[in-house]
C-alpha cells in the first residue's frame, strides 16, 4: 500500500523543522485570553489549534489568563472561559497560569532593562506621546526625558511602584528607536500607573505591565516554544523578539501568526455584546442568538460540531470570512445520527378521529432514528384526540397540497391512514378542531390493500402530550442589510427570536434534561435550554432547521 500523503499547514511545518533541527526538544503551546468577556467562536479556533498541536507533537499545553488590565477583568469571565475550554475538550491538566503570577518577575525584568539603558521613565502626557510618535510616513522624535540616567530612572520607577504618582503622570518606556519604520518599536510604553484593584492581587500593585511587554515574558517563563497568535500581532513580533532578547531568556519562544476566523453577519465584538446585554436585547453573554462559546453550548451546538467547523476552515495566513451556514452544516452532520427523532407539534390544532374508540389509548412502535438503527425504537401513545401542526390542514388547498383537507386521506406517522371529514371554527373563522376517520387495517402506516397516500404528517396524543415552550432563533443581525448601520450601531433583526408557548410534545420527552438534543420531526434539531427549562416546564431551543442551502466544497 502506498503511503498516504498528509498535507500539513504552515505552522506544523515550522514546528516539525524546529524539532528536527533541535531548536526545541519538546513543544509547548498556550491559550492566553484576557478575562474581560466571554469567548466566541473565533477563540475556539485558537484553543483547538494550540491544544491540537500540543497533542499531535506530544508536547505541553498551557492555559493562561492575561490579566494585566484590571479595569475590565472579572472573576466571572475567568470562570466562564475555563468552562468553555473544558467543554471544548482542551485539557490543561495542572498547567493553569495567570499573568498576575509573574508581576514581581516582570517588575524585575523592567529594572533589568533600566540598568541596561534599555528603558526610561517618561513624563510626557498620553497626548504628547502620540504627538512625539510620528506617523507612518514621518519618524517620531525623542522624548525630552529619554536621556535620564539609570539611577534617576531606577528611583522614579520605584516611586511609581510605591504609588507616589497619579494615573498617567509617568510611564516606563522601552528605549528602542523613534525613527523605526515600525511604529510599535518607537519607544513603546511597557508600564503605566493604574490605581485599580486587581481581581487576584487586590491593591498590592498600582503599576501594571503593558500587554506587549508582559506577553513575551509570560511565554518565556512558562517555557512556551511556539507563541501562536492572530495576524494583527504580526507587526508586534519585532517588539516580542526584542523583549525576550533584551531580558536575556535562553531558548526564547517563537511567535507565529495565523488568520482569524471571521463569520459573516455575526456579532463578536465585546463592546457590542456588552451593549446588547446592558440594553436587554439579549438575556446575557450566553443568549443563543450570539456566537460566544457559552451561547453556542446553550443553543445546543456540540464540541464535535465546532471541531469539525474549525477543521473545515483550516489554518492559513490570509484573512477570509466563512458563511454562518457552514457552522450550521457541521451541527446537522454531527447530530443527524446521534439524536432521537421525536414528534413535537409547535403550532397545534386538535384532530378528533371520530370512529376511534373513546377513552382508549394504544401504544405504537416508532423508530428513534431512521438513519441509525442502533438508537432503537420507542412506544408512542395514540388516542381519539390528537394534535397536529396547523399548517398541515387547509380547508381549500392549492394544487399539489398533499396534507390534510376535507375528503383527503393522509398517513399519521407510524400510526394509521386517516381521512379528513371536516372542521369546526370559532366566531372569527379560525379552525379550532379538525375531524377525521381512520382505517383500523392501516396500523403502522400501511394499507393492506396497497393503496397509496402522498401525505404523511406527525402528531401527538392530546391526552398524554406534555406542554412545552419552544424558541425559534434567527440571526440577530438583519442579513439583508449587513452588520452595521451608517452610524456604527448594529443592524438588528427584530424577528431574531420567536417564542412559542403552547407546544405539545410526545410524553417520551418529559424527562429531558439541560443540553439534551432531539430532532423534532420536520421542525429541526432542538436542545433543552439550560437556563429557563424546569422539569415541570420544559423549554427547548431550536439549534438549527433541517434544511440547508450550504454545500460542502468538493475536495
Amino acid at each position: 500500500m502506498e503511503n498516504e500523503t498528509v498535507s500539513k499547514n504552515f505552522i506544523e511545518q515550522i514546528i516539525e523543522k524546529d524539532l528536527a533541527e533541535g531548536t526545541y526538544k519538546e513543544i509547548c503551546t498556550r491559550f492566553p485570553p484576557e478575562p474581560n468577556g466571554y469567548l466566541h467562536i473565533g477563540h475556539a479556533k485558537s484553543i483547538l489549534l494550540n491544544y491540537g498541536l500540543a497533542q499531535k507533537y506530544h508536547g505541553r499545553f498551557n492555559m493562561r489568563f492575561d490579566d494585566t488590565n484590571p479595569t475590565k477583568e472579572k472573576v466571572e469571565f475567568v470562570e466562564s472561559i475555563k468552562e468553555d475550554i473544558q467543554w471544548l475538550g482542551a485539557d490543561w491538566e495542572d498547567r493553569l497560569y495567570f499573568a498576575s503570577d509573574y508581576f514581581e518577575q516582570m517588575y524585575e525584568y523592567a529594572v533589568k532593562l533600566i540598568k541596561k539603558g534599555k528603558a526610561y521613565v517618561c513624563d510626557l502626557s498620553p497626548e504628547e506621546i502620540r504627538e512625539y510618535r510620528g506617523t507612518l510616513t514621518e519618524p517620531g522624535k525623542n522624548s525630552p526625558y529619554r536621556e535620564r540616567t539609570v539611577e534617576e530612572n531606577l528611583k522614579l520607577f520605584e516611586e511609581m511602584r510605591e504609588g507616589k504618582y497619579q494615573d498617567g503622570e509617568k510611564v516606563l518606556r522601552a528605549k528602542i528607536d523613534m525613527a523605526s519604520s515600525n511604529i510599535n518599536m518607537r519607544d513603546p510604553i511597557i508600564y503605566r500607573v493604574a490605581h485599580m484593584t486587581h481581581h487576584r492581587t487586590g491593591d498590592k500593585w498600582c503599576i501594571y505591565p503593558m500587554y506587549d511587554f508582559a506577553h513575551p515574558i509570560e511565554d518565556a517563563i512558562e517555557g512556551v516554544t511556539h507563541s501562536i497568535c492572530t495576524l494583527e500581532f504580526e507587526d508586534h513580533r519585532p517588539l516580542y523578539d526584542w523583549v525576550v532578547r533584551e531580558c536575556e531568556f535562553e531558548n526564547p519562544p517563537k511567535q507565529i501568526e495565523f488568520a482569524k476566523l471571521y463569520l459573516t453577519n455575526v456579532v463578536t465584538g465585546k463592546r457590542y455584546i456588552k451593549k446588547l446585554v446592558e440594553d436587554g436585547i439579549v438575556d446575557g453573554w450566553d443568549d443563543p442568538r450570539l456566537v460566544s462559546i457559552a451561547a453556542l453550548r446553550r443553543r445546543g451546538f456540540t464540541p464535535d460540531s465546532i471541531k469539525m467547523f474549525v477543521e473545515l476552515c483550516g489554518v492559513s495566513k490570509a484573512n477570509s470570512s466563512v458563511d454562518y451556514a457552514m457552522l450550521e452544516y457541521c451541527i446537522r452532520e454531527d447530530l443527524k445520527l446521534k439524536c432521537p427523532r421525536m414528534m413535537a407539534v409547535l403550532n397545534p390544532v386538535k384532530l378528533v378521529i371520530d370512529n376511534y374508540p373513546e377513552n382508549e389509548t394504544e401504544y405504537l412502535d416508532a423508530p428513534n432514528n431512521l438513519e441509525n438503527e442502533a438508537l432503537g425504537s420507542r412506544k408512542v401513545p395514540f388516542g381519539r384526540e390528537l394534535y397536529i401542526e396547523r399548517e398541515d390542514f387547509m380547508e381549500e388547498p392549492p394544487k399539489k397540497y398533499f396534507r390534510m383537507f376535507p375528503g383527503n386521506e393522509v398517513r399519521l406517522m407510524n400510526a394509521y391512514f386517516v381521512t379528513c371529514t371536516g372542521c369546526e371554527k370559532d366566531e372569527n373563522g379560525n379552525v379550532t378542531v379538525i375531524h377525521a376517520t381512520y382505517d383500523p387495517a392501516s396500523k403502522g402506516g400501511n394499507s393492506p390493500d396497497g393503496r397509496k397516500v402522498k401525505g404523511t404528517i406527525h402528531w401527538v396524543s392530546a391526552k398524554e402530550a406534555i406542554q412545552a415552550e419552544c424558541r425559534l432563533y434567527e440571526n440577530i443581525i438583519d442579513e439583508t442589510k449587513g452588520v452595521y448601520n451608517e452610524d456604527g450601531s448594529l443592524n438588528l433583526n427584530p424577528n431574531s427570536l420567536t417564542v412559542l408557548k403552547d407546544c405539545f410534545l410526545e410524553p417520551n420527552l418529559k424527562d429531558a434534561k439541560a443540553y439534551d438534543s432531539f430532532q423534532f420531526v420536520r421542525n429541526g434539531f432542538f436542545c433543552v435550554d439550560s437556563h429557563d427549562s424546569k422539569p415541570d416546564a420544559l423549554v427547548f431551543n431550536r439549534i438549527v432547521s433541517l434544511k440547508s442551502s450550504f454545500k460542502l466544497p468538493k475536495a
